[in-house]
């Protein structure tokens, strides 16, 4: 008998040639019909997997990544054998057809030319191949079976990844049917576990993602447990594209990208309000902290780089240029700057924790296909700050910390969930300092009864960390938040403190930013509120529009009142119809539109639209002043 230790610990027996799925039924039935992949002793692996000795076992569903890419992948499969089934006159060869990020893809090189309207007919074959239920059959076969088989077939694609392979590495083939693939796996049970599915466009990639190659035909679509769950997301993609911050970004004159500069946003009016706003914000919070604000240059000598191990670790990242005969760097961090900051003084214990804030410009190196609105840039503003901590307030100091990305995250309504992200293959240290500091960031996030994952080797090179993964209004999620823990950087800037013992000793150093980008932080809120921005950072909170030209002095005069007083107001007293004027400021997303007619201008009073209302209201100037100093001090969501 073997001894199958389940993820609660508890330990079933179990006869050798047991599968996995013949287990998982033994346990409970109503966990079986959700099961869709399984870890054993950590590798993903089908259900249809034996047990053949003592392991470790966790089941996998849609809920876990591995369950629901096992699932997207068989999915790729029915597409492919759905083509085929569709086109068998059209010489259809497989290229290759994984699992990625929320669905699936599928590369061919066939005769016919694709297009969005053949994806009705493919996916209504998929629909066919699921509802056979078809059982996926694992095979492992020799090289030369395997070449025999897909050489016989005319699959040449298959035949080249074949011959790619290393020598002794195992070669499996999935059947379903008439299908048979190429794939190392794994797969769920059955077509039928693909429940909802929906193909969503076509697109052109090279083989191998070489220009050299041939353009080959890719089919994208994405795949759930449940249609339900594909019909909430696929509203998310509809409501994410009509929050698209590049289109918004431009109907509220917020910034633009430029050839010129590509990569390098330009910030307008409008969107420098926002920009200030929030910076604004981010001082007024980190005084209250206990922050100190620092400012370091932009462009510094390659020997510290060298000596930050930037570098050796980070250069294919970094811009270069000479001075003086001698290599600079255009800082992509900028964390070395902030070591030469705390050496210009012998530290204390007493002047520890020691928080040093810098909203640092940033540049870093993005390949031209990589760039992607204010998302992906070459150059950001990092709200960065650096953290000087003895030992023993390693932990506090990280409960503070979270305790203001609280603060923050909660004044815009966002929600967050943790990430802790584990040593890279390309990093600086011991295993012993490594395995000190990811364990206090597992202590900081479990003493504050924290939910976290673990993403194993996404740490950066000097230290693991911590990342936030805000939520949205439609459920999207982004990373944003940061605490880095390092203990690399003092030791290679020689950074001291004297302790209590009048001795001196090496600080810990933890890095963080809550925006993160404030760039991609301005891009993130564009989308949240799909432009609706609240009134404390709307670009034009208030908009003015007289009824006729009579009314143009009072509307003067109540702009001049609320301009004297720091509100962003706007005059529209453009020879316009009303009705136009307010149509437009509705569709500018400005928070208050204020119709003055002769009414108003008799009893001093404005009338007033809301954003997103139709009803108006009727309120004295003062009250209605008074009404928006409160949103604004108190930065409230709403209206």
């Amino acid at each position: 008998m073997l001894n199958i230790t389940l993820n609660d610990g508890s330990i079933r027996q179990v006869e050798a040639g047991t599968t996995l799925q013949e287990l998982v039924k033994a346990i409970s039935n109503s966990l079986a019909k959700k099961v869709l992949a399984a870890k054993l002793d950590g590798k993903t692996v089908d259900l249809t997997t034996p047990l053949t000795q003592d392991a470790k076992v966790s089941f996998l569903t849609f809920e876990d990544a591995d369950g629901r890419w096992a699932l997207r992948h068989t999915a790729s499969h029915i597409l492919a054998q759905a083509v085929k089934h569709v086109y068998p006159d059209a010489n259809v060869k497989l290229a290759i057809g994984p699992a990625i990020e929320n669905g699936f893809y599928y590369d061919f090189d066939m005769d016919h030319q694709l297009t969005e309207s053949d994806l009705r007919d493919i996916e209504k074959e998929m629909k066919k191949i699921v509802k056979e239920n078809l059982k996926l059959e694992r095979k492992e076969v020799s090289r030369e079976e395997a070449l025999k088989f897909f050489e016989e077939k005319g699959e040449t694609y298959k035949v080249e990844l074949i011959n790619d392979l290393p020598e002794g590495e195992k070669i499996t083939m999935y059947t379903q049917g008439d299908f048979t693939d190429l794939c190392a796996g794994p797969h769920v049970v059955s077509t039928g576990k693909v429940k909802a599915v929906k193909l969503q466009s076509v697109a052109g990639a090279y083989w191998r993602g070489d220009e050299k190659n041939k353009m080959l035909q890719r089919i994208y679509g994405t795949a759930f447990e449940k249609k339900e769950d594909l019909d909430a997301y696929l509203h998310m993609l509809e409501e994410a594209a009509k929050r698209d911050h590049r289109k918004l970004g431009k109907q509220l004159d917020l910034f633009s990208l430029h050839e010129e500069g590509p990569g390098f946003p330009f910030f307008h009016p409008n969107g420098m309000v926002i920009r200030n706003e929030l910076i604004n914000y981010w001082r007024e919070v980190h005084r209250r902290y206990g922050y100190q604000e620092i400012r370091t240059p932009i462009i510094l000598n390659r020997k510290l780089w060298e000596q930050s191990g930037h570098w050796a670790h980070y250069k294919e990242n970094m811009y270069f240029t000479k001075i003086d005969g001698e290599d600079y760097a255009v800082k992509p961090m900028n964390c070395p700057g902030g070591m030469l900051v705390y050496k210009t003084h012998q530290h204390s214990y007493r002047d520890l924790p020691l928080r040093l804030g810098e909203l640092g410009l940033v540049h870093r190196h993005e390949l031209s296909g990589a760039l992607h609105g204010l998302f992906r840039v070459r150059n950001f503003t990092q709200d960065d700050a650096h953290l000087f901590v003895t030992p023993d307030q390693v932990e506090k100091e990280i409960q503070h910390t979270i305790d203001l990305f609280d603060e923050v995250y909660s004044t815009f309504g966002l929600t967050y969930t943790a990430e802790l992200s584990t040593r890279p293959a390309d990093s600086m240290g011991t295993d012993e300092e490594w395995e000190l500091a990811t364990n206090g960031l597992r202590k900081a996030l479990e003493h504050r009864g924290l939910n976290y994952v673990i993403n194993e080797g996404d740490g950066a090179f000097y230290g693991p960390k911590i990342d936030f993964h805000l939520r949205d209004s439609i459920g999207r999620t982004w990373q944003c938040g940061t605490i880095q823990y390092d203990m690399q950087m003092p030791e290679k800037f020689d950074l001291t403190y004297v302790g209590e013992d009048g001795e001196k000793h090496r600080p810990i150093m933890l890095h963080r930013v809550v925006y993160g980008s404030i760039e991609r932080f301005i891009g993130i809120l564009i989308e949240n509120y799909a432009g609706a921005f609240p009134v404390w950072f709307a670009p034009v909170q208030a908009r003015i529009i007289p009824v006729t030209d009579k009314n143009d002095e009072y509307a003067r005069a109540v702009y001049d009142k609320m301009f004297a007083l720091g509100l962003r107001v706007k005059l529209d007293n453009r020879n316009e119809k009303v009705g136009y004027k307010i149509r437009e400021s509705q569709v500018n997303k400005t928070p208050y539109t204020l119709v003055l007619g002769e009414q108003e201008a008799a009893n001093g009073t404005v009338t007033v639209r809301k954003y997103g209302e139709k009803e108006t209201t009727t309120l004295t100037i003062d009250e209605f002043i008074a009404y928006v100093q409160k949103k604004v001090a108190s930065r409230e969501q709403n209206y």
